[in-house]
């Protein structure tokens, strides 16, 4: 059986051999880059990254200008790995599509830990049927969105939150729940992750974005209005 591919990216290069140590002990396949330009260059080689690892402060090119050249073309999901405190920093980069943050320093446990769950997840949802919910068509398989019959672009954890919503329709779900089945791990942080991906979402779902109502002082609830 073939291996997982995780590109890590990170200038130092004790960093990365941390994390290639826990995660080939884990069985996935490590391959590093020193810096931004040579990771881009390596994913477009390579075709079948699973996930990348990505420090944000980098020479030649930073962790931000890498996700944003990745996700004009892919939705792999991307782990940023940054400095403690910068969450203008993580609003931001949920805005460009990242997927997940760990600050640093980490316990490589952790680490390991949101990487198994993230490419659990990816795994799960790679596979399954079509989901209709008040015009709103999720494809599982092809990792698809597409309302009244046109696409729209969503990132992956856009994608897992729509997915979750749309399966439990009628149901108030708050916000821990959500963190725990999206996100799938213990959530420390606040409400403030969720809150911003529900937000891009409703944006991106127009005036389908009304279905996802806001429960004052919980959560939310996916629920489809009746014409």
């Amino acid at each position: 059986m073939e291996q997982t591919k995780i590109l890590v990216v990170d200038d130092e290069a004790r960093m990365r051999k941390l994390v290639k140590d826990f995660l080939t002990i884990k069985g996935y396949q490590v391959i590093e880059a020193g810096d931004g330009e040579e990771a881009v260059e390596i994913f477009f080689q390579k075709k079948d990254i699973a996930l990348i690892l990505l420090d944000v402060m980098m020479p030649k090119m930073d962790g931000w200008e890498v996700l944003k050249t990745i996700r004009l073309h892919s939705k792999v999901p991307i782990i940023m790995l940054t400095a403690r405190g910068e969450e203008r920093d993580e609003l931001q980069g949920f805005d460009l599509g990242v997927d997940e943050y760990i600050s640093k320093p980490f316990s490589p446990k952790i680490l390991v830990a949101r990487v198994n769950a993230i490419l659990r997840r990816a795994n799960v949802l790679s596979g399954g049927d079509e989901i209709d919910a008040g015009g709103i068509v999720i494809d599982k398989a092809a990792h698809q969105v597409k309302i009244d019959g046109k696409e729209i672009e969503l990132s992956f954890k856009e994608f897992e939150l729509l997915s979750y919503f749309v399966e439990n329709q009628g149901i108030a779900l708050s916000r821990e729940k959500i963190l725990n089945n999206v996100w799938d791990y213990d959530y420390f942080g606040d409400a403030r992750t969720i809150d911003t991906h529900v937000k891009k979402l409703r944006s991106k779902l127009g005036e389908k974005g009304n279905y996802i109502k806001t429960i004052w002082g919980m959560g939310y609830k996916f629920e489809v209005d009746e014409a």
